[in-house]
């Protein structure tokens, strides 16, 4: 569902709750607390603050809870109009190489409120979460990792070597998923844990010639690793890693080019954005009702939590 789908259906609240509960209770509204389909719909006429005027009550004796359909999803008491949640669903769905939440703000008609903006596109990244293993039933895994230091310096401004490098570890099955994860450094103690993780065990590794690659093949892998020289050539019949560098390349196109600078802090969840965007390349349609269900099942990601 790209913006033009999304402004046409989605006009105002009540047809975002709409779609909501559709998307929620696929069988019916129930109770939130007990669980039964014996609810009746309350209509709340009311000149406050809170825009919200749907509720339900579960006639139960023993239950009685009142709840609304945002209620225990991070749409809880959020001061942004849903049609706003769903315009920057669909903003962060469509942008190949990612939005920055400045131009989300000038969309969206938040220009003075920045921080409003940047705590929304975050909320909806924490959604965009892949799990599962790469490379089960022994297929091909190309891993690698790559910098996000900056190599060159401004104009000016001489070059001063971070403490610390922005190192992300990349992982991809041919013709399967991307799992872009950050790591404290290129060492066999930061890299193997999430190999592990992430990637079955019978699955066949492809790397470059390091030794970080050659022991954790060996010792994880067992002669199902197989490895390119890159001083030599880029491609030796299958071998090779052209597909993860090509994530890369995506990758660093967006920290790059359209967020500027991305804090070590932050990097997981823009990598997590990056992998959940590439796996469904191929569902643009999809991916809007995909990341909406991410966003029902996640739980609230309060603002002192986000900045501490």
């Amino acid at each position: 569902m790209n913006l033009i789908d999304v402004t046409r259906k989605f006009r105002t609240d009540d047809d975002c709750l709409d779609y909501l509960e559709s998307m929620r209770w696929p069988s019916g509204v129930c109770c939130i607390k007990c669980g039964v389909l014996n609810v009746s719909k309350i209509t709340r006429e009311t000149g406050g603050k809170n825009k919200r005027v749907r509720l339900y009550q579960c006639l139960e004796k023993e239950c009685g809870h009142q709840f609304s359909p945002t209620a225990g999803t991070v749409f809880h008491d959020s001061h942004l109009p849903l049609t706003k949640w769903f315009m920057a669903m669909a903003l962060i769905c469509e942008a190949k190489k990612g939005i920055s939440a400045k131009q989300v703000a000038r969309h969206l008609g938040l220009e003075k409120s920045y921080k409003t903006a940047w705590y929304l596109c975050h909320r909806i990244r924490k959604a965009m979460k892949e799990g599962g293993l790469l490379g089960e039933g022994g297929g091909i895994v190309e891993t690698d990792e790559t910098y996000l230091t900056p190599k060159k310096p401004r104009k000016g401004k001489p070059y001063v070597k971070k403490q610390h490098e922005d190192v992300v570890l990349g992982m991809i099955e041919r013709g399967g998923k991307l799992r872009l994860v950050p790591i404290k450094d290129a060492k066999m103690t930061s890299i193997e844990p999430e190999m592990v993780k992430h990637i079955s065990p019978d699955a066949h590794l492809r790397t470059d010639e390091s030794a970080v690659y050659f022991i954790i093949g060996n010792r994880v892998f067992n002669g199902r690793h197989e490895t390119i020289n890159h001083k030599r050539s880029y491609v030796d019949g299958d071998i090779h890693t052209n597909t993860i560098e090509n994530a890369f390349s995506l990758l660093k196109r967006g920290v790059y080019g359209t967020f500027q600078q991305v804090s070590i802090k932050h990097l997981g969840r823009y990598c997590e954005e990056f992998s959940y965007r590439f796996n469904r390349r191929g569902e643009q349609a999809e991916m809007f009702d995909v990341t909406l269900k991410g966003l029902l099942r996640e739980t609230a990601l309060p603002f002192k939590t986000l900045t501490s």
